[in-house]
């Protein structure tokens, strides 16, 4: 298993079959290897600076019913919620004033919040905060939707495909719902000019390593900027219920690949690796994540906000979530950074 990641360390690549031989073959000894290799690319990259994205869940309603998740449609026991735009401004200057440069607004896809609401409250904070990045996670809109999004002051949008199998996709979302749109939505918000975020979730009911090896080779042909993926965790009012958690060891494995393979990638550690492991946003910066993204949203709203079950830090201030975050980085021997924290193919493409 060595040679392989010795081999894709210095190719970023590998072929079909050595990658299910190198995902079939993992054990201890060969993810501490890799994760050995994934710090290397990281901090030739990144140093031991880590970027803080400032997470702002600014409505829970949401039009799609995907099998998975906590705030579908059908959900009738979600606690819905959306934010003011005044409520997010203010988010966004709370946030600022502790050092972030970087907001993500992220929510359902709420037809309340129309392309002309989008492009409001991005205006304003671009005015407001000239020297942060605006990242936009609000699902599949159409290509004038995307470019009005991007006039108005949006940098980023983050839009994780989920899983690049056509019949995977089919079983974890309705008929109405296609991996072709969302696939086309990525290559218009990458053509428009977004730096963009894909990614997908592990051990969802139904995959197997054929999807996986699927996902690897979809985002290699995308090449995006930002990739997260995360452990699937089933919600308590979703079909999915009763069905089996991901794994933090595999989650963890994949996060090493990606950095192999993306040496220039913002990957973060996502919160889903804390839910699954006390120290999982930990073990990911060590397997070579870089980003990590505390809650900035109202403590009253946080935990309606609920794509799976047992989300953590949802009774935090924002500003314990940043001390927190801030800390547990410092143990590990890393540093937050006040930085918009764009990703170094992205600075040489604005050049």
């Amino acid at each position: 298993m060595k040679e392989l990641i010795d081999k894709l360390y210095k190719e970023k690549m590998l072929s079909r079959e050595e990658f299910r031989l190198l995902l079939d073959g993992r054990s201890e000894e060969t993810a501490s290897y890799l994760f050995e290799k994934a710090r290397i690319r990281q901090q030739e990259n990144f140093g031991h600076d880590i970027y803080l994205r400032g997470l702002i869940e600014f409505t829970n309603y949401c039009k799609n019913d995907c099998l998975y998740c906590g705030i579908r449609r059908s959900n009738a026991n979600a606690q819905r919620y959306r934010l003011s735009e005044e409520e997010i401004l203010d988010c966004a200057d709370k946030g600022h004033a502790y050092g972030f440069r970087t907001f993500v607004l992220q929510g359902g896809e709420d037809p309340y919040f129309t392309d002309d609401r989008i492009c409001r409250i991005v205006a304003e904070l671009r005015e407001h905060f000239p020297d942060s990045a605006i990242t936009l996670s609000i699902g599949e809109k159409p290509r004038k939707s995307y470019q009005r999004y991007f006039d108005a002051g949006a940098d980023r949008y983050l839009l994780r495909h989920e899983t690049a199998s056509q019949a995977l996709y089919k079983k974890l979302h309705p008929a109405s719902q296609t991996l072709d749109n969302r696939i086309r939505c990525l290559y218009d918000l990458k053509d428009i000019g977004f730096q963009i975020g894909a990614g997908m979730m592990l051990e969802t009911p139904y995959q197997t390593a054929d999807d996986l090896l699927d996902d690897l080779f979809f985002l290699k042909e995308l090449d995006p900027d930002m990739i997260g993926i995360g452990p699937f965790i089933p919600h308590k009012d979703t079909p999915f219920r009763d069905c089996r958690q991901g794994s933090l060891e595999l989650t963890l494995y994949m996060l090493g690949i990606l950095r192999l393979m993306f040496p220039q990638g913002l990957i973060p550690a996502t919160t889903a690796l804390g839910t699954i492991d006390p120290l999982g946003r930990e073990k990911g910066i060590l397997a070579g994540a870089n980003v990590v993204m505390p809650n900035l949203s109202p403590t009253p709203v946080r935990g309606k906000y609920l794509l799976y079950n047992n989300k953590i830090c949802t009774g935090e201030s924002s500003a314990q979530c940043y001390n927190c975050m801030t800390v547990r980085l410092r143990s590990i021997g890393y540093q937050t950074v006040k930085s918009r924290g764009d990703s170094p193919r992205a600075a040489k493409r604005q050049n």
